[in-house]
C-alpha cells in the first residue's frame, strides 16, 4: 500500500461517524483555542495604566482629593439620592471620605474623557469629575491616581521614583483586583506604572502663617520633588532627554477664609525655595567632604543646585530649562469654593 492510499483511507475513515473520530474532533475544537489563548498571553506583555503621582505635606488633602474624583460620578445630596438609586447604580452619599494619614501607596483607577468626545462643539472642552461617562456615551481614557505618604520619614518612595530615567511606580494590588486574580498567575496586579505627571497638594491656609514651620515643610518636600526630577536630565546618557514630567502645585482648602490665593501660594513657595537652596549651597561649600571624595565641589553643587545655577531668585520658570513645566492652581475639595474642576482638567490634559 502506498502512502497516498494510506492517506486517502484516513481521509475516509475521518469522514465517518464514530466514537474516535467525534473524541479527537472535540479535543481539537476544545483545546486549540486554550493554548492559542496560552501562547498568546505568554508573548504579550502586560500593559500598565498610566500614573498621576499625588505628593504633598500631610495634612494638605491627598487623600480627601483621591477620593473625591473616585466617587465623583456616585455622588448624590440627599434630595437626589431616591432618584438615584432607581437607575440600579451605585451611590454614596459623600464625596470624600474620613482624613486619614497615609502609611504606603495608595491608587485607584480613574477615567477621564477625551476632550473631543466630551463636546464636539467644544474641541478644548474636558467632562468634569461628577459626569458618568457611561452614560454621557464618552470615550474615555484610564489611569491610576496614586496617593503618597507626606510624612518625612515615608515619602522616600515616591522621590526615588521621581529620580528614575523613566519614573515608574508600583502600587500594591486592591483586594478586588488580588481576589480576581489566579492563585498560580504571576502578580499582573503590581504592575509598575509610568509616572505621567505630579500633582503636589499643598494647605493654602496653613501657608498664610509665615512664623509656622507649614511653609518650611512644604518648600522642602517640593524642592526635593523638584529636585529629583531635575537631576533625570543631568544625569542622562545622550543628548536625548528623559520623557517630560510636569507638577502642578494645586493650593487646596480655597473655601476658608486665611486661605492665599493661588498666585501669592507660588511667591511663598518660591521664595521659601530659593532661601533653601542658598542654605544648601552654603553647606555644600562649607564642606570638606570634597576634596576626600576627590570630587570637583562645583559639580557637587551645581547637581544639588534646583533651576538656573547661580540665580539670585527662584522663580518655577526656571525648571522649563529641563523641560519641566511647573503649574499653580488654587481649589478645593470640600466647603464652598472654585473646586476641584481646574485640577482635574489639568491632569487630563496631560495625560
Amino acid at each position: 500500500m502506498t502512502a497516498l492510499d494510506t492517506l486517502k483511507d484516513l481521509f475516509e475513515a475521518s469522514l465517518k461517524p464514530s466514537p474516535a473520530v467525534i473524541t479527537i474532533g472535540l479535543a481539537i475544537v476544545l483545546l486549540v483555542p486554550i493554548l492559542l489563548h496560552f501562547l498568546y498571553t505568554a508573548a504579550t506583555p502586560y500593559t500598565s495604566l498610566p500614573a498621576v503621582l499625588l505628593i504633598g505635606p500631610p495634612g494638605a488633602g491627598k487623600t480627601a482629593l483621591l477620593t473625591l474624583f473616585e466617587r465623583g460620578p456616585f455622588y448624590h445630596n440627599k434630595e437626589d439620592t431616591a432618584d438615584a438609586n432607581n437607575n440600579g447604580k451605585p451611590t454614596v452619599t459623600t464625596p470624600v471620605s474620613e482624613t486619614h494619614t497615609t502609611q504606603v501607596p495608595h491608587a485607584v483607577e480613574l477615567a477621564v474623557s477625551s476632550p473631543s468626545s466630551a463636546d464636539p462643539t467644544s474641541p478644548g472642552h474636558v467632562a468634569s469629575y461628577q459626569t458618568d461617562l457611561d452614560a454621557a456615551g464618552a470615550q474615555a481614557k484610564k489611569f491610576l491616581l496614586v496617593d503618597t505618604p507626606g510624612h518625612p520619614k515615608l515619602r522616600g518612595r515616591a522621590l526615588a521614583a521621581l529620580a528614575q530615567d523613566t519614573p515608574t511606580i508600583a502600587v500594591a494590588p486592591s483586594p478586588a483586583a488580588a481576589a480576581a486574580s489566579s492563585p498560580g498567575a504571576p502578580d499582573a496586579g503590581n504592575p509598575p506604572s509610568k509616572v505621567k505627571a505630579v500633582v503636589f497638594v499643598v494647605d493654602a491656609a496653613a501657608l498664610a502663617d509665615s512664623d509656622a514651620p507649614y511653609l518650611a515643610a512644604a518648600a522642602e518636600h517640593l524642592h526635593d520633588a523638584l529636585l529629583a526630577l531635575q537631576r533625570r536630565h543631568r544625569a542622562r546618557k545622550g543628548s536625548r532627554a528623559p520623557p517630560a514630567v510636569p507638577v502642578l502645585v494645586a493650593a487646596n482648602k480655597l473655601d476658608l477664609f486665611t486661605a492665599l490665593p493661588a498666585a501669592l501660594v507660588k511667591s511663598h513657595l518660591e521664595a521659601e525655595i530659593g532661601r533653601i537652596r542658598r542654605a544648601r549651597s552654603k553647606g555644600l561649600l562649607s564642606s570638606d567632604r570634597h576634596d576626600a571624595d576627590g570630587l570637583d565641589a562645583d559639580e557637587d553643587e551645581a547637581d544639588a543646585w534646583l533651576g538656573s545655577y547661580g540665580s539670585d531668585k527662584f522663580s518655577f520658570k526656571e525648571m522649563l530649562e529641563f523641560d519641566i513645566e511647573v503649574d499653580v492652581l488654587g481649589g478645593n475639595v470640600v466647603g464652598e469654593g472654585p473646586g476641584a474642576d481646574k485640577w482635574w482638567r489639568w491632569i487630563a490634559e496631560r495625560l
